[in-house]
């Protein structure tokens, strides 16, 4: 009797692998112990045995499918098979994001992650709420999205630094597109038109104040942009200008 069709090859390594991001530099045959909470992360939650797919992902060269050597109680052992990608590129573009509340602040952080922001630059302004951020536990914000969306590049996080620190020390060659809610060119064509590095600026809660606000419009590189019709939160202006501005700049295309 003819026996049916094969069954098809699982695929290798399987959507449910366990992703992490690693400060170690990754190469086909290394050895890798992973340590702490990412050991525990891997043998008690993910309850990962010898020969589970795990990728690795360096932050340099790409993402890396690796093999379970070894669990123990403090520490998993992996060998790096071979690479399954180049680090990703992404458009030039910084989100400078006023600081909000920490749980408004926090949603920032993890959806500019997701959304492929290249760099984040806290802000404080006049009508800020906060004027500090952990920059670890911001860090640990951005690794855990980026591993949750299958990212290849953390974005970079600066130090929080005022309004008028920033604006004075800009880089020319770098437009400025700020959100103000006085009204501007409409954000999708404004960058549309725009081919170059860029930085988008986001208020804190209670917007810019109006000497916050002149003092934005006549910096040289500054565009405003408008956001709509209606009043967006903090959190709602960076997320949703953010994605506005991966489609604009073809993000969205590959």
């Amino acid at each position: 009797m003819p026996s049916g069709p094969n069954p098809a090859t699982p695929a290798w390594p399987p959507k449910s692998a366990p992703r992490l991001f690693v400060p170690t530099l990754l190469a086909e045959g290394a050895s890798i112990a992973i340590e702490g909470s990412q050991a525990h992360y891997l043998a008690k939650v993910m309850r990962v045995a010898t020969d589970d797919a795990v990728i690795l992902c360096d932050n340099v060269t790409g993402e890396w499918l690796t093999n379970v050597v070894s669990t123990g109680k403090r520490a998993v052992t992996l060998e790096v098979e071979r690479r399954l990608s180049n680090r990703e590129e992404v458009p030039d573009f910084t989100l400078c994001a006023a600081l909000l509340k920490k749980p408004s602040f926090d949603l920032v952080l993890e959806k500019a992650a997701e959304l492929g922001v290249r760099r984040i630059q806290p802000v404080i302004t006049q009508r800020c709420v906060a004027d500090k951020l952990n920059l670890d536990r911001a860090r640990a914000i951005l690794i855990e999205a980026a591993e949750q969306c299958a990212r290849t590049a953390l974005p970079e996080i600066a130090a929080p630094i005022k309004l008028n620190a920033l604006l004075s020390g800009w880089d020319q060659d770098r437009a400025l597109f700020f959100a103000d809610e006085n009204g501007g060119q409409p954000a999708a064509p404004a960058f549309s038109a725009h081919g170059g590095p860029a930085a988008l600026l986001i208020g804190p809660e209670g917007g810019f104040d109006e000497a916050e606000r002149s003092v934005i419009r006549s910096a040289p590189q500054s565009r405003a942009i408008s956001l709509g019709p209606r009043i967006l939160r903090g959190e709602t202006a960076s997320i949703a200008a953010t994605a506005i501005w991966m489609e604009a700049a073809g993000d969205w295309h590959k």
